[in-house]
């Protein structure tokens, strides 16, 4: 994957309407974006401003999830564009979302669900976590080639939801640390865009946000990322509370595990 660093200011403001200074370095493109409106205008013109026409997609993408009270002048933030990156494809919850670290590569890509792997091992993962109460636990299911099913169960506390979800994903990994090809089929958008979407620019960028603040539960991120090298791991989007066999009995033992967790504490 290649990958585009920039710095982002905020130099001036009239009536909500932000102008915006881009630069990679070498060169400056001016550009105006009033987030109530969700309006961008490109003011420059040249080689810069027309590679992020090329990627305006992805741009306003970025920009439209900025926080409103993170506008303002004076804001200065490192970005990151991926100059190959399929946002729309990324977007689609129907798309396999890839992660490819074998070889010592680092890529990641979305596929249709009938170009994914059929002869692969598949962790079925969920957690439940009481959030005024800081614990819950998390369950996991690992079915083999031979379509064996391995369930596991874990308590957790003061770890919060986000990183519960993460926890089990890295948990049911370690398992199968000898075992090269993956699928995560979870309900966790937080999962399943980690690693192939937000990791890969944290990296660059110092491990900020749009926002200009710190990425949450990094050393969780770097311990999940440390978990796939040299594996090809397949993320697979399942709908919560769908009646999905493997994910709401995932549910279900989750549920169970953080229910007495509760109880004994």
């Amino acid at each position: 994957m290649k990958m585009m660093l920039f710095t982002l200011e905020i130099i001036d403001e009239e009536n909500n309407n932000y102008k915006i200074k881009v630069s990679n370095g070498t060169e400056d493109s001016l550009v105006e974006f009033n987030p109530l409106k969700k309006e961008l205008n490109f003011i420059d013109n040249n080689n810069l401003s027309d590679f992020f026409k090329g990627q305006e997609y992805q741009f306003r993408k970025m920009l439209h999830n900025k926080r409103p009270d993170t506008y303002y002048v004076g804001f200065n933030v490192k970005v990151v564009i991926r100059e190959d990156k399929d946002v729309a494809a990324f977007n689609d919850r129907s798309k396999i979302l890839v992660l490819d670290k074998r070889n010592s590569n680092y890529d990641s890509f979305a596929i249709e669900e009938s170009k994914a792997e059929e002869r692969i091992y598949k962790i079925y993962t969920d957690a439940s976590y009481f959030e005024k109460k800081n614990h819950g636990g998390f369950a996991f299911i690992i079915e083999d080639l031979k379509g064996n099913y391995n369930l596991y169960t874990e308590k957790v506390k003061d770890i919060g939801s986000s990183q519960a979800e993460l926890e089990a994903a890295i948990k049911a990994l370690e398992l199968l640390k000898d075992v090269e090809k993956i699928r995560i089929i979870t309900d966790s958008q937080y999962v399943r865009k980690g690693l192939t979407e937000w990791l890969p620019i944290w990296k660059v960028n110092d491990f900020k946000t749009i926002n200009g603040e710190p990425a949450k539960n990094i050393e969780k991120w770097l311990d999940f990322d440390k978990a796939c090298n040299g594996k090809y791991i397949e993320f697979q989007w399942v709908k919560a509370h769908s009646n999905h066999f493997e994910n709401s009995l995932c549910d279900m033992y989750a549920k169970d595990i953080a229910n007495k967790n509760s109880t004994s504490n």
